[in-house]
């Protein structure tokens, strides 16, 4: 038996739910599908669980794409204040952490059942465990599609299926395989917000450090990010370096700038005045970590007392914590990639709809478009402002 509706959307995350809610509140008939056993699984492990939703300075210049300007519309007519109006109106607590990021104060849990609870007053119908084994164009209008459950003709087909990120969730590309399909091309899928690793020259080298977290600017390029830096057994980690991630290319060099706020030469200078039969170790040691104090004095040969030290051994000393450039020789990929960079180009969606241009009925939101945020709640924003967008077009 086929059944029709105005609205089928294509996996039940962040952006299907909102853009699900929308299109419900329009008065529109909505169906939506995942394969997964639960909705907003990735809402669900966010945030370490209780899902970094939103982000306050929200705006273009935090998006990567390669339309910079794609994003505008979208992001302008569903603010982060709109999202945190809805959020207060059901009454979850929150508060604001770090760089404008907010959180819930309980669990993720309460932003998935206040999803479920607006989509439940939209009248939208959530089908889970449900396999798409075929879409194709109509010749009437709207789109056909085979699920294991049966035939669903509906008006619009909205993907929203997202990334390759953490396949472990169950991404799988699909939105990538239907855009070809309808002969949309593809800006190319990479991971992002990712930890990135080292070859094993420099593994063996920098084992000392494995578990070492300290501040660092983390440059690449003109592009700098200012948050916590941590050694890993595999590589480079922590906020700052997921941050740079979406920047970096294979081959590329980053620059490290430990304990930006300090100025380290300054540090050691009057420390050698202060008291000169201080240890190099001894001083460093006082402004980083220990262990990265004593793998950046061996490194240098600076082994001696203060005293003993021109101020331009100290300044090299300096530097080697200020300027330290490594080359990473790749990422951690998919596995524990937070995004995927690249996606469905926008050059083929309408800014202000997600429509594709040359395929009437046809949408694509979220993380399957080529529009990636930065850590800390912004890609949750594009889902929000993407689906949103969409749901006030089908």
């Amino acid at each position: 038996m086929t059944e029709k509706c105005d609205v089928l959307i294509l996996g039940a995350g962040a952006a299907g739910m909102m853009c699900a809610i929308r299109a419900g509140q329009r008065g529109r008939s909505v169906i939506i599908l995942d394969h997964a056993k639960a909705p907003g699984e990735k809402i669900r492990i966010s945030g370490g669980g209780r899902c970094n939703f939103t982000n306050i300075h929200a705006g273009p210049k935090n998006y990567l794409s390669q339309n910079p300007h794609f994003a505008k519309s979208a992001l302008a007519r569903y603010t982060p204040r709109d999202f945190l109006d809805l959020v207060e109106k059901h009454k979850i607590a929150w508060h604001e952490k770090t760089l404008g990021q907010l959180f819930c104060d309980d669990s993720a849990k309460d932003i998935i059942r206040m999803l479920l609870t607006e989509m439940q007053a939209g009248g939208v119908k959530l089908r889970l465990q449900t396999e798409i084994t075929s879409v194709e164009g109509m010749a009437t209008g709207g789109l056909r599609v085979a699920t294991s459950q049966g035939v669903i003709e509906a008006k619009s087909l909205v993907v929203a299926t997202g990334g390759k990120s953490i396949p472990k969730m169950g991404s799988t590309g699909f939105a990538y395989k239907l855009a070809e399909q309808f002969g949309l091309p593809l800006v190319e899928p990479r991971p992002g917000l990712v930890p990135l690793t080292l070859d094993p020259s420099q593994l063996e080298r920098l084992s000392p450090l494995s578990g070492v977290a300290v501040p660092a600017d983390i440059s690449h390029g003109k592009t700098t990010f200012r948050e916590a830096l941590l050694f890993t057994h595999r590589g480079l980690s922590g906020p700052s370096i997921l941050q740079i991630s979406s920047y970096w290319r294979e081959g590329d060099a980053i620059r490290l700038k430990l304990e930006p706020d300090i100025d380290i030469t300054e540090k050691l200078k009057a420390a050698k005045k202060a008291n000169g039969r201080q240890s190099a170790q001894t001083a460093l040691g006082e402004i980083l970590p220990k262990r990265l104090a004593q793998y950046l004095v061996e490194q240098s040969g600076l082994t001696s007392h203060l005293a003993d030290l021109s101020d331009k051994a100290l300044m090299a000393l300096a530097a080697s914590a200020q300027d330290w450039q490594i080359r990473p020789s790749g990422s951690e990929g998919y596995r524990t990639a937070e995004v995927t960079l690249g996606g469905v180009d926008t050059g083929y969606l309408d800014s202000r709809t997600m429509q594709a241009k040359a395929v009437p009925g046809l949408y694509f939101i979220g993380e399957a478009v080529d529009v990636t945020g930065w850590l800390g709640g912004y890609n949750f924003q594009w889902a929000w402002a993407s689906g949103y967008a969409a749901g006030e077009s089908v």
